[in-house]
């Protein structure tokens, strides 16, 4: 990944972040934002020094320098008097945290499911066997996070574009585990870092340090193998200063970087699928506003062709050797029925009521306020240009999955348009004629409102199932090992229930139905006898503490349906 724009050329393209003499005093705000910077680092690294203490003493010693380097540049940053001295304090604040990113993963590579089935696909690909459509079940159970479906079943497979275990291949030797996989997002992140630091105004670059080094957000994401750091760090060149691209006509070197980035940025992980449509329709406007119809159509083709070539030349070898298993693995997350998890709408059906007979319409309401947020920043591209690399992520809201790491994972995105692409970029771009002001108003509230009305059914379905918890057996103080409940199908369809204690947040392992029909008709009433989840992703229950709200919830998969009712401890 390389730089598009050198820092002078982007400091000269933001009228909100004027250049100050180098030996004259930095303004305040810088002062502001390289002190927030600073600070930002405090977060999370106690944490990481707690453990490098006990058994990485050389780590810790590390650590414990970064701690005074952070003191230091702290008071250095209300007291230095030349803005030069300001700027390489900066740079400071940003080789600190940069370590730190690095300690915390000398200590904390082992990663998660992300990285562990990123790490297995590496091993696969090295190997010469086929990566996609194949499920790795030994890599999932205590360790790895199972992702349940409304089938019943789970999904071990590998479920994300290539970029990332082709990257991984060369650090397979680094260890056992998912440290591999850890290693190429990480690295991936602290290259992004790096990339916007360096692109950004010089006053705004303590940003960078923050949004993607501190607070010890996206280094934990990174920690965990998630390939969309990668997508991220190769996004950075495309968002920073990206109205400009192809300005006067010519994309040169510089604009073709950046489709090559866009094109791996989409090859890594499916979240730029969603950005790439308002980048590429924003630039449209704004070239399209600047040269005309047809020099702007034809530019575009040219961006898009070299974006989408780059993707092609990365997926090839998977295109070719397995289609059917490649494109079925990419569109994985999509199309895969994952159960409800996540801080949007779907906590409506999840926790505050019993559950919906209506689950589909979550997914459509997701996409149908896509599509609508498309059209209306097409139809008000001069205001909503700025907020083309955040607008994109309000879709997940409505989603069945719509887990807080789909918004923060590409906020240092948000950041980057923030500064290199104000309102200002946006005056003259060309948005369709459609008459008087409240016409457009109009049509936006119209391509919105199919969204909400989608999401209100899904939000206020009723659970179609009839719950009666009637016994829950015991093998041990602390352990289930039966349940025995009576189900009522209160819709006019047959359906197959699958059934999941709960407690708390988040979902958990499907039991087994030892007793009881499989498909429940219409209008009938079946008792039923669960036993815990089945080797090898459970075979016991561990019943929660004293007071703890257990949830049984059953899902359906035709139609997606969701049923839950409380189970009452027993006592002792």
């Amino acid at each position: 990944m390389t730089p598009v724009a050198s820092g002078r050329r982007t400091q000269s393209a933001v009228s909100a972040a004027p250049e100050h003499p180098a030996q004259g005093p930095p303004a305040q705000w810088h002062r502001v934002l390289t002190l927030l910077a600073d600070v930002s680092l405090f977060i999370g690294t106690r944490a990481v020094w707690t453990q490098a203490a006990s058994h990485r003493v050389a780590v810790a010693a590390v650590i414990s320098v970064c701690y005074a380097s952070i003191l230091g540049c702290g008071v250095l940053a209300l007291t230095v008097r030349r803005h030069r001295s300001l700027a390489r304090l900066d740079l400071l604040i940003l080789l600190t945290a940069v370590t730190l990113t690095v300690c915390a993963w000398v200590l904390l590579h082992q990663g998660g499911d992300e990285a562990q089935l990123t790490t297995q696909a590496a091993k696969e690909l090295a190997a010469g066997h086929p990566m996609y459509g194949r499920p790795w079940p030994w890599l999932f159970g205590r360790t790895v996070a199972l992702t349940p479906t409304v089938t019943g079943t789970y999904d071990l497979t590998y479920g994300y574009p290539p970029l990332a275990p082709l990257l991984t291949v060369p650090f397979l030797g680094l260890g056992h585990g998912a440290a591999p996989a850890t290693a190429v997002s990480t690295a991936a992140l602290i290259v992004g870092a790096v990339l916007l630091w360096r692109m950004l105004p010089a006053p705004w670059r303590p940003t960078a340090t923050m949004v993607f080094l501190g607070f010890g957000m996206l280094p934990q994401y990174a920690r965990l193998g998630y390939p969309a750091i990668v997508g991220l760090a190769l996004l950075v060149p495309v968002v920073v200063g990206w109205p400009r691209i192809g300005k006067g006509g010519r994309l040169g070197t510089s604009g073709l970087a950046r489709a090559a980035c866009l094109g791996a940025a989409c090859a890594a992980q499916q979240l730029p699928w969603f950005l790439a449509p308002f980048l590429l329709a924003g630039l449209y406007a704004v070239r399209r506003g600047e040269l005309g119809a047809r020099p702007a159509a034809l530019l575009l083709l040219r961006f898009t062709g070299t974006a989408a070539t780059v993707w092609l030349l990365l997926n090839t070898y998977f295109v070719v050797s397995e289609p059917k298993a490649w494109l079925e693995g990419v569109a994985l997350p999509l199309t895969q029925g994952a159960v409800l998890h996540g801080q949007g709408l779907v906590d409506v059906s999840l926790y505050l009521t019993d559950g919906s007979d209506r689950l589909d319409w979550y997914s459509h309401a997701s996409l149908l306020l896509a599509a609508g947020l498309f059209l209306v920043f097409v139809l008000f591209v001069r205001r909503l240009g700025p907020a083309a690399t955040a607008l994109p992520w309000c879709a997940f809201f409505l989603a069945t999955r719509s887990q807080d790491g789909y918004y923060l994972m590409m906020t240092p995105l948000w950041l980057a348009s923030a500064v290199t692409a104000p309102a200002s970029e946006f005056a003259g771009a060309w948005q369709p004629r459609l008459g008087a002001q409240r016409i457009r108003v109009a049509v936006a509230a119209l391509a919105l409102t199919p969204a909400l009305l989608a999401a209100g059914l899904a939000a206020t379905g009723e659970p179609p199932l009839h719950l009666t918890i009637t016994a829950l057996h015991r093998s041990h103080p602390v352990k289930a090992s039966r349940l025995a409940l009576t189900v009522t199908n209160t819709s006019g369809t047959p359906l197959a229930p699958h059934f999941m204690l709960t407690a708390g947040q988040g979902m958990s392992r499907y039991w087994r139905i030892v007793r009881g029909p499989k498909s429940l008709p219409a209008h009938t009433t079946a008792r039923y006898e669960l036993g815990p989840p089945a080797e090898p992703y459970g075979g016991r229950y561990v019943i929660p503490r004293a007071g703890a709200q257990l949830r049984l919830r059953v899902f359906t998969a035709v139609p997606q349906t969701l049923s839950t009712t409380y189970v009452r401890l027993p006592s002792g």
